[in-house]
């Protein structure tokens, strides 16, 4: 967002700039015309959808395209259930915009305020074993390259790029409209648990792989893990929602409004977190539910936090986890937030953290106003001594030169690159580090 002075900061304050320019484009024409002026002035130019992103990979110094206008369905292929979507258009609009053609995303994380262009740009995914990222939903997308042309990718043309293109950390040029491959509208039968930590820790795999979306919460300073375990039913099975104020009870008035307050009063009194920890297992995460998809697989987050997260080889999440459950009791940490631990199918995308590989993902996360530093930097190194890819749009510290030795088509990206914006005007600091100059 840009606050009063011209700063922009993203969600989690971590990143922020006082960009040269700021344009909001409402139509594709509009993003050609603000390429074209910027390449005329030298400047660089990066497009922002929602500013969710915890690195600095929308940072603008120079123009900061802002999407927010540029939303809204362009078509719709009814007999292959694709849509296309303008770049800029959030993901909690789209359940609106695909009901009338009953139609769905086939899956989806828990936050729901990026935009589409954000969320498929970084790496953003939900969990399921069988499930991708929303990346991996992407058939077609067309984007303005930096000398202001429009390129379309899609099964006729430059095909070959899809692979990149879908997953692009907005360096290849500035995505104006995307092609979803959805799915009939469906519900969820969501079952959430407290269970003992060292029991979902033995069936790990077995879950992972019954369940069409599992994950699960652990708490530091607990021995209890929140599991959730949702199974898809059709659109016509019955619906079971949560009463209005129970849900109000779990989700506004506990995990957030509450939960606020602790965490800001653990910056200062750190010993009143073990004890939260072990009150908020015992009051939240047991109930049971059936809801239309997205209503299941979003949920509200006003806690503002920041968080590093990292995808493994499937087989390695107990033992890294194992490992950061030891780390925390070593040091001694008062950690607020619970860890999370979530599943993703291997796909064939190039800057994908599943390229090539069954995935599991464990975050961590940090209040906002607390320093992440040393959490995070000791739990990253677990995370790369056990094969982990940091996601993009997450804090970590990794560079070009140790990312090549963990994507298979990392040179062929940045070749592809190269080609598309020889000038770098779609560079800042953060594709510098990760990508090389």
């Amino acid at each position: 967002m840009t606050r009063p002075g011209g700063v922009w900061e993203n969600w989690g304050r971590s990143a922020r700039v006082r960009p040269q320019a700021v344009e909001f484009p409402g139509s594709t024409d509009a993003v050609q015309r603000a390429v074209q002026a910027a390449a005329r002035k030298g400047r660089r130019l990066k497009a922002v959808g929602a500013g969710h992103s915890f690195t600095g990979i929308a940072v603008a110094p120079g123009v900061l395209l802002d999407l927010s206008d540029l939303t809204g369905v362009v078509s719709v292929d009814r007999e292959r259930s694709r849509v296309t979507l303008r770049a800029g258009t959030r993901l909690h609009q789209i359940p609106r915009l695909l009901a009338p053609f009953g139609l769905a995303m086939q899956n989806l994380g828990d936050i729901d305020r990026q935009s589409l262009a954000g969320a498929t740009s970084t790496g953003t995914h939900g969990t399921g074993a069988r499930f991708g990222g929303i990346a991996t939903q992407i058939t077609a997308a067309t984007l303005v390259t930096a000398d202001g042309d429009l390129l379309v990718v899609d099964e006729h043309q430059n095909t070959e790029m899809l692979p990149a293109v879908a997953l692009g950390l907005g360096a290849l040029g500035i995505l104006v409209e995307i092609t979803v491959q959805c799915v009939p509208a469906f519900l969820l039968h969501a079952v959430e648990h407290p269970e003992p930590l060292d029991d979902v820790l033995a069936t790990l795999d077995d879950r992972a792989a019954s369940n069409d979306h599992f994950e699960f919460y652990w708490f530091p300073h607990t021995d209890v893990a929140l599991t959730k375990s949702n199974t898809r039913l059709p659109e016509s099975a019955p619906r079971h929602p949560l009463p209005r104020a129970g849900k109000w009870l779990d989700e506004t008035l506990l995990a957030n409004g509450v939960y606020r307050v602790v965490c800001g009063a653990a910056t200062t009194v750190p010993a009143i977190v073990p004890p939260f920890s072990r009150l908020a297992v015992r009051l939240t995460g047991d109930r049971e539910y059936t809801d239309v998809s997205t209503k299941v697989f979003t949920q509200s987050r006003t806690v503002r936090f920041r968080e590093m997260e990292y995808a493994l080889p499937a087989e390695n999440v107990r033992p890294a986890f194992d490992a950061l459950r030891a780390l925390i009791d070593e040091r001694g940490w008062r950690i607020s937030f619970p860890i999370e631990v979530r599943f993703a199918a291997r796909d064939d995308l190039w800057m994908s953290t599943a390229h090539g590989r069954a995935s599991g993902y464990i975050a961590v996360h940090r209040y906002w106003r607390e320093n992440p530093t040393d959490y995070f930097e000791a739990v990253e190194n677990i995370m790369t001594s056990f094969g982990g890819r940091p996601h993009w749009g997450k804090m970590h510290t990794q560079d070009a030169a140790s990312l090549r030795e963990r994507y298979p088509r990392f040179d062929d990206f940045v070749a592809l690159r190269d080609r598309l914006d020889p000038d770098r005007m779609f560079q800042n600091t953060y594709l510098e580090r990760v990508l090389g100059a």
